[in-house]
């Protein structure tokens, strides 16, 4: 057993994470910075390619209060517009921040460049260069951390819950990796930054660590989850021809720079039909073009491949070679040139616009308990607006550290041993039950096979209660069964154990999803269901959902005029 006492514990080192253990450092707090891969590593800030959105005004007039109209707008009804404000206000200062880190946004004429971008009325998602900004971003926010001397970072650390004692924060409880070490952390306050749960679906863009880890230990503490129903697919994610070692989600700046064009199997351009834009332009937001494609897919206009084309063959080639640079190269080995062909692109899940529950300190309602990142739900509403994420990570994890440490500085820590109790002898019994059977292994991977599938047919770009009824049921039945499987008896790095605890949060998550999809009997953002077309306004408010006193799911959002 390994004990170790912080003032704040972050968990998760992605955008959010960092920042929030940059926040808390600078407002006189020791911290604990955990992660189950090396820090920075994990997450979606690293995949990042650019599109980080922020009102800085150089290139032509802008302002936050611009921003914050074209989010609303997006969100269709049901942004947190204090939250929205927050983002969009603060994310300038960030961004700025970063530049004085030398993170090395792109300029020209001396001021940072800024493009468009879906949904956007003017142009103002920054970047670094080409497909580089996350790991650009991830390596100075790491760099930053690095000079924090008050922040202890601690890679391999998997956190499983946090543990309440009274109603209030006390700690967390976790494992090693490498060795199965059970750890127990006092800590003051917990910031859950281990947001994202795309994973839960057969086609993603995730890291395997987005399991929807953050909102399940936010349940389990008590915390309130907010807007589950409403996962983002990236509508144009790389499907035909075969890519190898590049983004799948690559195609959607270069949109932004040259207008890339979408034609169905007929050599239709059709975005029209759905409320969108064609003609070259890339103006339409990402549940249009999601729902679009699906549509077409369902009526016999899809691709070979199931998918629609994506071509840049009107554009000449000089021009994509100084847009796309080096990656012209790359795409030639992988047999792709882009003046003569087109690539066949599809939905594939990317983001969740849900979460946990905040105010505007990122508290959760438990005392010393906070959110940050996309582990926070409100902002965005029903559809996030693009380029918000990475200043969303930004802006949410430094106000999570800065209102963390205010919280948790000077406070005598009472960690107790009898609230860890529980889970510890849950991580106890599930390493002791450990056998080297095959069959237990392979059923875990069978399990997340399942699931992802499950949720990909069922709860994915379009839906219908039917499908999602049966979904729920079974996927509340593999709850259960997971409590009787066993992870296979490794000595070391045992991601048997790891894929039973990953399960754990994710079939959490995914039941909450679902349940939230099913209760919403509406047509509202990336929420589009076949058997309630249409956006009804009475409907226009949130949902919330918590666990029960006997671990059950529930809603209020059956209840008319919930609000959040």
């Amino acid at each position: 057993m390994i004990h170790l006492e912080t003032e704040v514990l972050v968990v998760g080192s992605g955008g959010a994470g960092m920042y929030a253990a940059i926040g808390a450092a600078r407002n006189g707090a020791g911290v604990i910075l955990a992660d189950k891969s090396m820090i920075s590593r994990g997450g979606a800030t690293i995949m990042a390619q650019m599109t980080t959105a922020a009102a800085l005004g150089e290139q032509e007039p802008d302002s936050w209060q611009k921003h914050l109209e074209d989010t609303l707008e997006a969100g269709r009804g049901l942004c947190n517009e204090e939250l929205s404000a927050i983002l969009c206000e603060e994310a300038i200062d960030r961004i700025r921040e970063m530049d004085d880190w030398k993170v090395g946004w792109a300029r020209k004429d001396g001021k940072i460049t800024g493009v468009m971008a879906p949904g956007h009325s003017v142009p103002r998602c920054v970047y670094v260069d080409f497909l580089n900004t996350g790991p650009a971003v991830a390596k100075c926010l790491r760099t930053q951390v690095a000079r924090a001397d008050t922040v202890m970072r601690v890679s391999g650390l998997a956190i499983n819950d946090v543990v309440v004692d009274d109603g209030v924060v006390v700690g967390a409880v976790g494992w090693t990796l490498e060795d199965e070490t059970p750890v127990t952390i006092a800590a003051n306050a917990v910031i859950l930054a281990a947001g994202g749960l795309t994973r839960l679906y057969a086609r993603n863009s995730a890291s395997v660590n987005m399991n929807g880890d953050a909102y399940a230990m936010a349940l389990r503490a008590g915390a309130d989850l907010i807007d589950m129903e409403f996962p983002q697919f990236f509508p144009i994610g790389h499907l035909a021809p075969r890519l190898v070692g590049m983004d799948p989600i690559m195609w959607d700046p270069f949109r932004y720079k040259l207008g890339g064009r979408l034609f169905n199997a007929e050599g239709e351009e059709f975005l029209h039909r759905y409320g969108g834009e064609d003609a070259e332009k890339y103006t339409t937001t990402r549940d249009i073009i999601s729902y679009g494609i699906t549509k077409e897919n369902e009526a016999g206009r899809a691709t070979e491949n199931g998918g629609v084309h994506l071509s840049f063959q009107h554009i000449p080639e000089d021009d994509l070679r100084e847009a796309f640079g080096p990656v012209i190269d790359k795409l030639a080995k992988n047999g792709i040139d882009l003046t003569n062909r087109t690539i066949e692109v599809s939905p594939i899940a990317h983001y969740h616009m849900g979460g946990i529950r905040v105010n505007r300190q990122m508290e959760t309602g438990i005392p010393g308990l906070y959110g940050a990142g996309e582990a926070v739900g409100g902002a965005n509403g029903a559809n996030r607006l693009s380029g918000n994420a990475i200043p969303e990570a930004f802006v949410f994890g430094e106000r999570a550290g800065k209102f963390a440490a205010d919280y948790a500085r000077g406070r005598n820590r009472s960690w107790s041993d009898a609230a860890a109790e529980e889970h510890l002898d849950r991580l106890k019994s599930v390493i002791g039950r450990q056998t080297d059977a095959n069959g237990e292994k392979a059923a875990l991977g069978e399990m997340w096979a399942e699931l992802q599938k499950l949720m990909w047919n069922q709860v994915g770009v379009l839906r219908t209660g039917d499908k999602m009824t049966a979904a729920l049921a079974r996927i509340q039945d593999m709850r259960i069964e997971l409590d009787g499987i066993a992870p296979a008896d490794d000595t070391g790095f045992n991601l048997t154990l790891q894929d039973w605890y990953d399960l754990r949060s994710a079939l959490l998550t995914a039941e909450s999803v679902t349940l939230a999809a099913i209760n919403r009997t509406e047509s509202r953002g990336a929420h589009q269901r076949e058997d309630f077309e249409e956006i009804d306004p009475a409907q226009t408010h949130n949902q919330r959902l918590r666990l029960d006193g006997g671990g059950g799911l529930v809603s209020d959002y059956l209840l008319a005029g919930a609000t959040a």
